[in-house]
């Protein structure tokens, strides 16, 4: 039998085994972070030698629909998990995701496009919303103690899931190659088999848990709310806007950057199509590592001085970026953009619980997710519109000076104001 871990003062630690939960969020996170893969698929699609040959606009979106269903997901997962506990959420959105996924499976030529959008995008997406706000509300109830460091490995898992998926998904579509869609049979089985692991896993801690020695942080960089609030009373708070435009402004910047970074490289750098194909890989090594830096960082240096750092890096490296010839200044440019892009889903709910509390954590940062569906149509868009041949300036210097402009959101925020002391008890003799 094993001994409970005991706290200096002999009692049983509360806070054993968390780690463990931890471990099974990042499982879930990079079964449902797979989705980032379909590049694999999208390009593949497009091949005129199998039995889809899609448009470049047709095999985007599956992806898209993907990207604009999140919100819905996270928005319903958010108040159902505060309500009904993470487990129940988090078992549910996986298998809606891995059944999204499998019905995508079915489609077998371009006339059911329809059937790729629907699965791979509409339930799919849906499922990954539900999935995906579930771990970061339930650590940092674990981890008041390190709300940073956590929420940023939650949504890592997520940022890496990709980059572990990329390969295996080319393999598959390569062995399927006149209809790759078969590969979302295995993909999804896999899927499947890690949500309902890391899923099953999921539980908040008890009531009153408290982790031994621990004060909340009234002063210093890092200010915790003395109070929790409910979706509706942080709705009613300029912060809650301020804190989801800062967060829409970085994911738009991050994102138009993502959506072409492949085409930049050769463009602007040089590379070849294979070299671009690879360092669009190891830049998602940076989305995910970003996730837990950054997240870890804002602890230190304060959320919204972190925030500062990610949209002026972003801001800076976009005004060169498009006079970055040399190949190895190119990488290091994109390099740092999705460092930060990463890093804006790692500190974001850890800064909205310091705002708001724990107690509505997955509902008032589920609501914040719209920022995300925003940022995935407006930053892909805009640098779209704005690219002329293979001339990136103005595209990439309006998206810097954006990003530069919104760092004034970050000096703009504050937390909400201390809960009003209870007035001070009357004297019955004297009241009468």
């Amino acid at each position: 039998m094993t001994t409970p871990s005991r706290t200096s003062t002999g009692t049983a630690d509360p806070t054993r085994g968390r780690w463990l939960l931890a471990g099974a969020a990042v499982l879930l996170q990079l079964a449902l972070g797979a989705v980032y893969a379909w590049s694999v698929f999208s390009k593949a699609l497009q091949k005129d030698d199998n039995a889809f040959d899609l448009s470049k606009a047709q095999a985007a979106l599956p992806f898209s629909v993907t990207i604009a269903m999140i919100f819905l997901g996270t928005y319903l997962g958010g108040r159902v998990q505060d309500r009904r506990g993470p487990r129940l959420v988090a078992l549910t959105g996986g298998v809606v995701y891995s059944a999204g996924i499998l019905l995508a499976s079915a489609a077998s030529d371009d006339g059911d496009l329809w059937l790729l959008i629907l699965g791979y995008g509409v339930i799919a997406g849906f499922g990954l919303g539900l999935g995906y706000i579930v771990p970061i509300a339930m650590l940092q109830k674990w981890f008041p103690d390190k709300r940073g460091l956590i929420t940023g490995i939650a949504v890592g898992g997520f940022g890496f899931g990709a980059v572990l998926t990329s390969p295996i998904a080319q393999a598959l579509v390569d062995h399927y190659k006149e209809v790759p869609t078969r590969s979302f049979l295995w993909l999804g089985i896999g899927y499947l088999v890690m949500v309902l692991i890391g899923g099953s896993q999921f539980r908040n801690p008890p009531e009153g848990y408290a982790v031994p020695g621990r004060r909340p942080a009234t002063t210093g960089r890092v200010v915790e709310s003395d109070r929790d609030f409910t979706q509706a009373e942080a709705l009613r708070t300029r912060q809650w806007y301020l804190l989801t435009a800062v967060l829409a402004l970085n994911v738009t910047a991050g994102i138009a950057l993502i959506s072409v970074v492949a085409s930049a490289a050769e463009d602007i750098a040089g590379y070849s199509a294979a070299a671009a194909s690879t360092l669009t890989g190891i830049m998602g090594l940076f989305n995910g590592g970003g996730r837990v830096f950054w997240g870890w960082f804002s602890t230190h240096t304060g959320r919204m001085t972190a925030f500062l750092g990610m949209l002026g890096l972003q801001g800076v490296c976009f005004l060169i970026l498009p006079h970055a010839s040399a190949a190895a200044l190119f990488a290091v440019l994109a390099a740092v953009i999705y460092l930060c892009y990463g890093g804006g889903f790692g500190t974001m709910p850890a800064t909205a619980g310091d705002f708001f509390g724990l107690r509505e954590a997955g509902a008032i940062y589920g609501l914040m997710i719209v920022s995300w569906s925003a940022g995935g149509v407006i930053g892909p868009l805009l640098v779209a519109w704005l690219i002329t041949g293979d001339d990136y300036v103005i595209a990439f210097t309006t998206i810097g000076v954006m990003a530069l402009a919104a760092m004034v959101l970050p000096l703009l925020t504050r937390p909400p104001a201390p809960a009003a002391p209870p007035p001070p008890a009357q004297d019955a003799a004297a009241a009468a």
